[in-house]
């Protein structure tokens, strides 16, 4: 079953109200609203593409620690997931077929590391609940997302839905700015330009991992060339 069956069996039956999420039909239509608007929006077509280089970042994992890009870059290809939270069903079902991706990413030689907006405490969640192996890095106002043209300020109709559902997402993130990055995935070559870009600003659609393997067999027959 690919990452996308399984995301539209989700929304289809989340959409519907089935139990346990007996979700009001009006949420829905909300959230279709911020969705349709941000596609609108062009934001997706401004974010970083393949061919462009590479922003340098610093971000600590759960245990304190700072991962450099770097560093990433000087051991292999890198693979970047941007994901919303450790809140967000969709993004969870990704980081899980990522994490069953892994070693292939691995085989050829590359790393994989996840970006989200949540304080180190969520990102531990984030581990924890999904089965991770790999690194979940915060980044802190969505400052690296911005980077990649990915942080998009949410409108206020939707703040209203987040905070009538009791989703918190200043409390997530430690910070009080309500702003989100669209998810993306990128590949990165170890010359630090973006081999492979998929941007998409419906947050219930996500590229499959194995979209990823041209660009990192590329990769490391750049690396070995």
């Amino acid at each position: 079953m690919t990452l996308q069956s399984k995301l539209d069996a989700f929304k289809v039956d989340f959409e519907a109200g089935k139990p346990p999420y007996n979700v009001p039909h009006s949420v829905i239509e909300t959230m279709h609203r911020a969705t349709a608007e941000l596609i609108a929006s062009g934001a997706a077509g401004r974010a970083l593409k393949a061919g462009d280089k590479l922003p340098d970042f610093a971000l600590s994992d759960p245990d304190g620690n700072m991962v450099l890009s770097a560093d990433l870059l000087s051991r292999g290809p890198l693979v970047i997931s941007f994901y919303r939270g450790v809140w967000c069903p969709y993004c969870n079902m990704e980081l899980q077929a990522l994490q069953d991706a892994l070693p292939r990413f691995q085989e050829l030689g590359a790393s994989l590391v996840a970006i989200s907006p949540q304080n180190p405490v969520n990102s531990r969640k984030s581990i924890d609940k999904n089965n991770l192996t790999f690194p979940i890095l915060s980044d802190p106002h969505n400052d690296i997302a911005a980077a990649f043209g990915l942080r998009f300020a949410m409108p206020d109709y939707l703040v209203a839905l987040y905070k009538s559902l009791k989703n918190d997402l200043p409390a997530f993130n430690g910070d009080p700015s309500w702003t989100l990055p669209m998810p993306a995935r990128y590949v990165v070559g170890q010359d630090g330009v973006i081999l492979y870009a998929e941007v998409n600003p419906d947050y219930t659609r996500r590229p499959e991992p194995e979209d990823m393997l041209p660009a990192l067999r590329l990769a490391a027959t750049q690396a070995a060339a």
